[in-house]
């Protein structure tokens, strides 16, 4: 049923936007019902935080021995889940949705938490092998690598591409103290 359901609202959001996602559409789309989804997703803003971390993903990155190899590894997987069509779409949602009802249960700290979660752990390893300095703030570092692509992809409406996070890596290297 979750693949459904997933399915289902990265499906609307792709095809009719935000607006479109209700339970009643999710729940028709996915065949399920809509007692179904609710034991699973209380609200339209958790389904919709379900189905953005579906699409994008948590990432592993193994440790290859250089903080701005393991950092292109994470933009390049990011770049590629932000190309896929609707991510756009969902992620401005997903932001709408959590500015609108707040995060009663969570459900977006927790999101963020996992999403940013490998960005930390490479900027923690940088400082364990010093090519990170020691003195680097790792939840703003993090945060510096994550905004600027949900800028792009969000706000300025264009989908980050491989230049881009090329780019980004060097300035966010040098940023941090490591070698470029």
């Amino acid at each position: 049923m979750t693949g459904a359901v997933l399915s289902a609202v990265l499906e609307l959001v792709t095809e009719q936007g935000m607006a479109a996602v209700t339970m009643d559409a999710v729940a028709a789309r996915a065949g399920v019902s809509k007692p179904a989804i609710y034991r699973r997703w209380p609200s339209k803003h958790d389904l919709v935080i379900a189905a953005a971390e579906n699409r994008i993903g948590v990432l592993t990155v193994p440790d290859m021995g250089d903080f701005r190899a393991e950092l292109r590894a994470v933009l390049d997987a990011r770049v590629e889940a932000y190309r896929i069509p609707g991510t756009s779409r969902l992620m401005a949602g997903m932001i709408t949705a959590v500015e609108e009802g707040g995060d009663v249960n969570g459900a977006y700290r927790g999101y963020v938490s996992r999403i940013m979660g490998e960005t930390r752990k490479i900027l923690e390893r940088g400082i364990a092998r010093g090519d990170v300095r020691a003195d680097v703030d790792v939840q703003a570092a993090a945060t510096l690598v994550a905004a600027p692509l949900v800028y792009r992809l969000v706000i300025e409406r264009q989908p980050p591409d491989e230049r881009f996070a090329a780019d980004l890596a060097d300035m966010i290297a040098r940023a941090v103290g490591a070698a470029a």
